[in-house]
C-alpha cells in the first residue's frame, strides 16, 4: 500500500454496518501498528435515515461514530436500491477515498466466499486494497471471544425463516448464544440476524439504547432501537 498519513501508517477505512462483526474489526484493526482506521464508511437509507438492512436509526450511527472516536463516512442511496446505484455511491465513495490518501477498505466479512470475491472484484484497479481483519475466524469462538471481551450488542434485526422473530431485540449474550437453535451461525454470518453494538473495547463510552418497537416488513423482524 502507498498511501500514508502523517504518522506514517496506512490510512484505512472500515466498512461499517453498525454490528457487532464490524466493531470487532476495528478493535483487531487498532492492535496493528502500521493501521490508522480514519474513517467508518457506511450506507444509510435517504428515505427513512437508517443504516441499510440493520435498519439502525443515523442518530444512533452518529453517536456511535463518536463514542469510537472514528469519523463517520455516511454514504447516502435511494430507497428502493438497485444495484448500479448502489455501486455508483460506492465509486464516488472510492474516489473521493482516493483523493484523501486512503490506502484500504476493510470489511467484517467471516467465511462468505462470494461476497469476498465480490468486494476484492469491485476493489480491484481502484488502488484501494481490500482487507478482511476477521476473516476464517471460527465463528462459535469467535462470538464467544466478543462477549468475553465486553463487547455488548443488541439484535435489530432477525430473519424468520432461519431464527425465530423472538429473538429480535435481544442481547448478543451468552444466554443468547446458547438458546441459538441447531444449525444458526452464531454470528449471523448467513444473515439470520444483524446487531447494533453499543459497547465493547473499542468505545470510550457506552451508547445509551431502548428498545421501541417490534416491526415485520419485507419478511424481516425489525426492532426499533432509539
Amino acid at each position: 500500500m502507498e498511501n500514508f498519513s502523517i504518522s506514517g501508517r496506512n490510512k484505512i477505512l472500515l466498512s461499517w454496518s453498525s454490528g457487532k462483526d464490524s466493531a470487532w474489526s476495528l478493535h483487531v484493526l487498532r492492535q496493528q501498528q502500521q493501521i490508522e482506521v480514519v474513517g467508518l464508511m457506511t450506507t444509510a437509507n435517504e428515505v427513512y435515515r437508517r443504516v441499510a438492512m440493520h435498519a439502525v436509526r443515523v442518530e444512533l450511527l452518529e453517536a456511535q461514530a463518536i463514542a469510537v472516536g472514528v469519523p463517520l463516512w455516511k454514504i447516502p442511496i435511494p430507497s428502493p436500491c438497485s444495484n448500479e446505484e448502489y455501486e455508483a455511491a460506492m465509486r464516488t465513495a472510492i474516489e473521493r477515498a482516493k483523493a484523501e490518501g486512503i490506502s484500504g477498505i476493510a470489511f467484517g466479512d467471516l467465511f462468505l466466499e462470494d461476497i469476498r470475491r465480490y468486494r476484492e472484484e469491485f476493489l480491484r484497479g481502484t488502488g484501494i486494497s481490500p482487507m478482511f481483519p476477521i476473516w476464517s475466524a471460527p465463528t462459535a469462538q469467535l462470538a464467544r471471544e466478543m462477549i468475553g471481551a465486553g463487547l455488548r450488542a443488541r439484535l435489530t434485526c432477525v430473519d424468520p425463516k432461519q431464527l425465530p422473530g423472538s429473538f429480535v431485540g435481544r442481547e448478543f449474550d451468552a444466554k443468547f448464544l446458547a438458546e441459538l437453535p441447531a444449525g444458526v451461525d452464531p454470528c449471523g454470518e448467513r444473515g439470520e440476524f444483524h446487531t447494533f453494538a453499543y459497547d465493547g473495547p473499542v468505545f470510550r463510552q457506552a451508547v445509551p439504547v431502548r428498545l421501541g418497537e417490534i416491526i415485520e416488513r419485507d419478511g424481516f423482524v425489525f426492532a426499533d432501537l432509539s
